[in-house]
């Protein structure tokens, strides 16, 4: 996988802020869209785009906020390791 600890990283924040513990099992596959599938809604979006910004000290251009960048955690991660300010996962 392309970045484990990223992975973790997400799927922790999942647990600790909407779904409490069952984000490996809503989450079933890195495909899955949250979207599509409730996993989080617009506000949800919004405050964990800025917890990964200010976690990995980066910044996203608000265009480039889109469900084909963000809507899943395959896409997510795909998208914060190409960023040229990514330097891994604490």
């Amino acid at each position: 996988m392309a970045d484990d600890a990223l992975r973790t990283m997400l799927l922790d924040w999942l647990d600790d802020h909407y779904l409490f513990g069952d984000a490996r099992t809503v989450v079933r596959s890195d495909e899955l869209s949250w979207l599509d599938h409730g996993v989080l809604d617009s506000l949800g979006f919004v405050k964990m785009i800025l917890f990964i910004e200010d976690r990995l000290g980066l910044r996203f251009e608000r265009r480039l906020l889109t469900r084909e960048n963000f809507d899943g955690l395959g896409k997510i991660v795909r998208y914060v390791t190409a960023h040229p300010g990514y330097r891994g996962a604490p």
